[in-house]
C-alpha cells in the first residue's frame, strides 16, 4: 500500500473554504483503506497475540513518515503527529483503536474476506476501528506537513480490549495517556444506519465484572447435617439471597446487577461436600456503584456465611468502569458530524443511543482525560434484520471507514484546545 501519487491529492482546505476537500482526500485513501481492513479480517488475532496486526499497522505508519512507538508486550503501538512550532507542553488530541479480534467462528460464507483462521474473528468491528485510526493517521500525517494541522495529535492502536481489565492498561502503563488533553473513540454498531452515528452524554456502557466465591467445611454424611456446615443448603441460599440483598443496599440510580451462572458443590447424594463454588458476573450502570460493590458483596457474603458456618472467599476480578462520555466532547463530535454530513442528508446524521450493559476498557483512558465514545453506524440501508456484536455473521458496511476517518480528522483539523 503505497502513498498516493501528488497529483491525485487534493488539498484540505482553501482559503476561503477551510477544510472543503477533506471529503476528497479521505476518498484518496478509500480502496486503500477497505482493502486493509479485508486483509485485518481475513487474519483475525487475539488479545496481546496481535503480532502481524501491529507489524502491518508499522509498517503503513512508517511510509507515512511517522515514528510509531510499538507498546513493551509487542503488540499495539502510539504514533504521535506534532506539527512544526507545537509549544512544548500543548494538550494532545488523541485517538483510539482496539486491534484484537474474538475468539469465534466467522459464520459469514458470501464473503472473500471471511476469517481464515478457525475459532477467530473481527466480530465486534475492531478491524474497522482499526482503519478508521489508521487512516485518521495518514490524512493528519499530510496535513501536518502542508501546515493545516494546528494541534498535536495521538493515535493509539490498543491490544487486547476483550480481555479484561483490557489492553488500555498496558497503553496507560507504558506513558500512552501522557500529555492527552482530550480522547476519542468509535464503536461498530450495526443497530445505527452507515452515515449516522449515536451519541449520550454520561454513561454509555456498563461496567463489569466477574467474582469467584468459595465456601468450605469439614463435609460429613447427610444423615447428620447438623453435625457439619451443610454447604449445600448454603451455596443454595447464597444463589437465591445474594443478588436481592445485593440490589438493596446498591442506589437503585445506579442500575446495579448480580447475576450467577455457575454453580457447583458435591459428587454424591448422601455425602455432604467440603467444598462449593457460585460464579458470575456484576453490571453496574454508575460509576459510583463500581467503585463501592466489592465492599457491599463482602459484607454480605461474610452475613449469610456466619448463618451457615462456612468458611468463604471471595475472588473479585475487576473488569472494567462505565464509559462515561463528557458534555464538551460529545459536543464536538455533534458539531463535527453535524459540519461534515448533514447537507444533503435524507435524515438525520446524529442520534441517541442508549447505554449498552456492556464493557469497553476505553473508559479506563478517561480516569486520565475527558473524552467520548461514539457508536458507528455500520449497518447498510437495504440490509434486513440486524447482525449483532460478538456474532459470527457480523459485518459491516465498508462506507463507514470513511465517515469516521472525516470526523476524526475534523474534530483534529478544527479549533485546538483552549
Amino acid at each position: 500500500m503505497n502513498d498516493p501519487q501528488p497529483a491525485e491529492r487534493a488539498p484540505f482546505a482553501t482559503a476561503d473554504r477551510p477544510g472543503r476537500d477533506l471529503r476528497a482526500r479521505v476518498r484518496v485513501y478509500e480502496a486503500e483503506l477497505i482493502a486493509f481492513r479485508r486483509d485485518l479480517h481475513r487474519h483475525p488475532e487475539l488479545g496481546r497475540q496481535e503480532f502481524r496486526t501491529t507489524r502491518l499497522i508499522k509498517e503503513r505508519l512508517v511510509r507515512a513518515g511517522l515514528a510509531p512507538q510499538v507498546l513493551p508486550g509487542g503488540t499495539g503501538m502510539t504514533v504521535d503527529i506534532v506539527p512544526a512550532g507545537t509549544p512544548a507542553g500543548t494538550p494532545l488530541l488523541a485517538f483510539r483503536a482496539d486491534i484484537d479480534a474474538l475468539p469465534i467462528d466467522d459464520a459469514k460464507t458470501e464473503v472473500p474476506y471471511r476469517s481464515t483462521l478457525p475459532g477467530r474473528a473481527h466480530a465486534c468491528g475492531h478491524d474497522v476501528h482499526t482503519t478508521v485510526v489508521l487512516g485518521t493517521a495518514l490524512l493528519l500525517a499530510e496535513a501536518a506537513r502542508t501546515g493545516e494541522l494546528r494541534q498535536p495529535v495521538r493515535l493509539i492502536f490498543q491490544p487486547a480490549e476483550e480481555v479484561m481489565p483490557g489492553g488500555a492498561l498496558d497503553v496507560i502503563k507504558a506513558g500512552g495517556m501522557a500529555g492527552v488533553g482530550r480522547i476519542f473513540a468509535v464503536h461498530c454498531d450495526p443497530k445505527v444506519e452507515v452515515g449516522r452515528i449515536g451519541l449520550r452524554v454520561g454513561a454509555i456502557t456498563s461496567a463489569c465484572d466477574r467474582l469467584l466465591l468459595t465456601l468450605d467445611g469439614p463435609g460429613g454424611h447427610t444423615a447428620r447435617p447438623h453435625l457439619t456446615t451443610d454447604l449445600v443448603t448454603a451455596i443454595a441460599r447464597m444463589a437465591a439471597d445474594l443478588p436481592g440483598l445485593f440490589a438493596r443496599r446498591m442506589d437503585p440510580r445506579w442500575g446495579a446487577s448480580l447475576v450467577f451462572g455457575r454453580i457447583a458443590a458435591g459428587s454424591a447424594p448422601n455425602v455432604v461436600p467440603q467444598h462449593a463454588e457460585l460464579e458470575g458476573t456484576v453490571r453496574c450502570l454508575e460509576l459510583a456503584g463500581w467503585r463501592e460493590a466489592p465492599e457491599v458483596l463482602d459484607e454480605l457474603i461474610g452475613r449469610v456465611a456466619e448463618t451457615h458456618r462456612a468458611k468463604w472467599a471471595l475472588d473479585y476480578h475487576r473488569g472494567v468502569p462505565p464509559v462515561v462520555n463528557e458534555q464538551e466532547s460529545i459536543d464536538r463530535l455533534e458539531r463535527a458530524m453535524q459540519d461534515r454530513f448533514a447537507a444533503g442528508s435524507t435524515g438525520p446524521v446524529v442520534e441517541d443511543t442508549e447505554q449498552s450493559l456492556g464493557g469497553e476498557d476505553f473508559s479506563w483512558y478517561l480516569e486520565h482525560a475527558p473524552g467520548a465514545l461514539a457508536r458507528l453506524g455500520v449497518r447498510a440501508p437495504h440490509e434486513k434484520g440486524v447482525r449483532d456484536l460478538h456474532q459470527g455473521r457480523f459485518d459491516a458496511d465498508e462506507r463507514a471507514i470513511g465517515i469516521g476517518v472525516e470526523l476524526f480528522c475534523s474534530l483534529a483539523l478544527g479549533p485546538a484546545e483552549a
